[in-house]
């Protein structure tokens, strides 16, 4: 259960924890002389204290500066171990009030997780649209590419290692999630990300690639958006939607199950819904373990 430490740039890490399903997410670790840049915790105090070692072993002694990349407590809930006095929390000027709104609650989906001590840490510095940071020699830009995968997205650009750390607006070798956010509005981020022309792409979950992560996101998003429309038409549910088309193309994805939640997402946005507006999450996550054949999700945290 411990992550790898990638190198991916000159002073540009990826921290990949396997398999990288529910709640077992990626990092990054940019180095610079004066600051070590952190982006995203883990989801358990486990997890996030060997996070904390690998950025130690790293940059030891440098101030740390954390980029919570959405509000999700998989990214999150460690933010109290590696964001302590000296250094500085970044995130999306709407991440306090989910941060404040969700709690711990997503603990309660899988309480055989040994989640250890987690704490719901507000961040020290909002972002509204874009701000540069210098770490001594290295420069990283966050922004925010829009409403995707939540409504809070940040992504951090390293525009001389030209290196995209994602977040959850990309999976690698799973199925997207935009439940909470949208998928009009993932397209456009894609869109936004692609025009960087990025040489590595950090995702929020799985192996580290290239540019093929935003394409193979941006071809799944579109059957998704397909599916939505033709059901809609048809009188269909996300759920029947989902389990006549089935998986596809992309049989190949874990967590396959997310189908149904983006169907779900997708249905609220051809009806007229606003990307990020609120919906209610609990019958969706019902339907996933429908679709799943009734097993519940499986979380390795």
């Amino acid at each position: 259960m411990s992550g790898a430490v990638v190198t991916v740039a000159d002073r540009a890490h990826a921290y990949v924890q396997e398999p990288g399903g529910w709640c077992v997410n990626n990092a990054g670790i940019v180095v610079g002389a004066d600051s070590v840049l952190v982006v995203d915790t883990a989801a358990t105090e486990r997890r996030t204290l060997r996070l904390r070692a690998a950025v130690d072993g790293l940059a030891p002694g440098l101030r740390r500066i954390v980029v919570s990349t959405h509000h999700h407590g998989d990214h999150t809930f460690g933010n109290h171990l590696l964001a302590g006095p000296g250094s500085l929390l970044v995130a999306h000027a709407r991440g306090p009030a989910e941060l404040l709104r969700k709690g711990l609650s997503l603990q309660s989906m899988w309480p055989g997780v040994e989640w250890g001590r987690t704490e719901t840490v507000l961040p020290s510095l909002t972002v509204h649209d874009r701000i540069g940071l210098d770490l001594g020699g290295v420069t990283a830009e966050v922004f925010h590419p829009g409403v995707a995968h939540t409504a809070d997205d940040l992504v951090v650009w390293l525009p001389e290692q030209r290196v995209l750390y994602a977040g959850d607006l990309v999976f690698s070798a799973a199925a997207p999630f935009v439940l909470m956010g949208s998928v009009s509005g993932s397209r456009a981020a894609l869109a936004r990300l692609r025009e960087l022309r990025p040489r590595v792409v950090v995702p929020g979950h799985g192996p580290v690639g290239g540019p093929e992560l935003l394409d193979v996101t941006e071809a799944y998003l579109a059957r998704v958006a397909d599916l939505a429309e033709d059901g809609v038409a048809r009188g269909l549910g996300p759920l029947d939607t989902a389990l006549r088309a089935g998986p596809g193309p992309f049989a190949g994805l874990a967590d396959g199950e997310r189908l149904v939640g983006n169907l779900h997402r997708a249905f609220h946005e051809v009806r007229g819904g606003a990307p990020g507006e609120r919906i209610a999450s609990a019958e969706a996550m019902r339907e996933m373990v429908r679709y799943n054949g009734g097993r519940p999700l499986s979380c390795a945290a």
